[in-house]
């Protein structure tokens, strides 16, 4: 039987997970949706040829067999609560999230606890699968520099608080430098991939550097790595999602593409 799927955030990523599983890219039946705006999640609704309900978070993690969290990274504590005490799978889009380790470390327990799985996207990233193998040994750097368009960098709390006029910007210019933990909650829609990164690399310090660039239209997201097995060094251009400048179209594509391989028989890469 097709997977059950609940949608949390009826955004830019929700909204193609969404479209994905209408058109049958993904083999599984959308059968509930919730937003904080309801009349966010109701244009979704209309928009989808296999209409799902519009629920509240508990009755939807009852009608899911996995619910994927497309909301915010302040909603993601609520949301792993109310999914994995259930025995429901989860997927976490909001990563940043769990660069707190006091929320990574409850939210393992309840996986654990309660017999579920909780996936987590590479997001708009390359290289997860070696870095992933290289925390095996040791790590000595990790580092993460993401370089977009100002307009994708509007309205986040780092950019409110130090009062940086990005329409003023004419050239590359260094806006952040910090860690992981630093950056995601200066940046909480724009560098989640920070975090990601953070897990993957089994607790090593990642240090973030954020560049906005006028002149650039894709969003850039260049990491290094160096440990005992080597160096990793990888460069990813991302087209900017056409539903919101701040997140990358590959996000949602990686979303997509978890979900597949969580039906999928054969599992490729580590």
């Amino acid at each position: 039987m097709p997977l059950k799927v609940g949608l949390v955030g009826c955004g830019a990523i929700g909204a193609e997970i969404a479209k994905a599983i209408d058109t049958g890219v993904i083999d599984a039946d959308l059968v509930a949706v919730c937003d904080h705006n309801p009349a966010t999640a109701k244009a979704l609704i209309e928009s989808l040829q296999h209409k799902p309900v519009k629920s509240r978070l508990e009755d939807l993690v009852t009608l899911s067999d996995v619910v994927v969290e497309a909301a915010s990274q302040k909603a993601v504590p609520a949301i792993a609560r109310a999914v994995l005490v259930k025995g429901k799978k989860l997927m976490i889009m909001s990563v940043g999230a769990l660069a707190s380790p006091e929320l990574f470390q409850e939210v393992k327990n309840l996986a654990k606890e309660h017999d579920s799985r909780v996936y987590i996207p590479s997001g708009a990233i390359s290289g997860l699968d070696a870095l992933k193998s290289a925390s095996i040994g040791t790590i000595r750097k990790v580092s993460l520099t993401t370089t977009k368009n100002p307009s994708g960098l509007k309205g986040a709390p780092y950019i409110l608080e130090k009062k940086i006029d990005l329409d003023a910007l004419t050239g590359p210019t260094l806006i952040f430098e910090g860690s992981a933990a630093e950056a995601v909650k200066a940046f909480p829609a724009n560098v989640n991939v920070a975090a990601t990164l953070y897990l993957a690399a089994g607790g090593s310090d990642v240090r973030v550097v954020v560049v906005a660039d006028p002149n650039i239209h894709v969003n850039r997201h260049e990491i290094v790595v160096e440990g005992d097995f080597g160096r990793i060094s990888t460069r990813v251009e991302n087209v900017p999602s056409p539903r919101n400048p701040r997140t990358s179209y590959l996000a949602a594509l990686s979303a997509i593409a978890t979900l597949r391989s969580i039906m999928e028989a054969v599992k490729i890469g580590t």
